[in-house]
């Protein structure tokens, strides 16, 4: 990935509804070279598509928790397909440390979050949870701050 990738991507992240004659007319590039570039991102697995950012909150799903889960050895694919069954259950992540899953999933209130608590310790192979309230999110999932560095850094050297 070189400085014109980052910035194509920087470019995306914040107009992803740019059509591709833009983003070469915004990069200074030719069409052609935009969407090689795309089409090599995509294919080496860096840009997975173009979702569009959500906001759960104003959808109804005011509440997001995060759950460290313990699991039985060797239960992690058939507790990963069960988790990703559950609507609620936004994203899992295995881990190191004191437990063997990550995981952040969202409610519409407290009566819900007991629901969707429910469901994920009814998993076979799930042995413990813990479970924790987000109050705010002071930091957002982000890429930009490591895009913008990729651009910059490929740029002087």
């Amino acid at each position: 990935m070189d400085a014109l990738d980052a910035r194509l991507l920087l470019l995306l992240t914040d107009a992803p509804r740019l059509n591709v004659l833009e983003c070469a007319r915004r990069l200074g590039v030719a069409r052609g070279t935009v969407q090689a570039r795309l089409d090599r991102l995509t294919e080496q697995g860096i840009l997975g598509g173009f979702p569009p950012q959500l906001n759960l909150a104003a959808m109804g799903y005011g509440l997001t928790a995060f759950a460290v889960i313990e699991i039985a050895q060797g239960q992690r694919t058939s507790v990963s397909e069960a988790l990703d069954a559950i609507e609620e259950v936004c994203e899992v992540h295995a881990t190191t440390g004191q437990g063997d899953l990550f995981v952040r999933m969202v409610a519409r209130d407290h009566d819900d979050l007991q629901r969707v608590i429910d469901a994920v310790v009814s998993v076979p192979g799930v042995r413990r949870t813990s479970t924790s309230l987000a109050l705010s999110t002071p930091v957002p999932p982000r890429v930009r701050p490591l895009l913008e560095r990729l651009a910059y850094e490929t740029n002087s050297r």
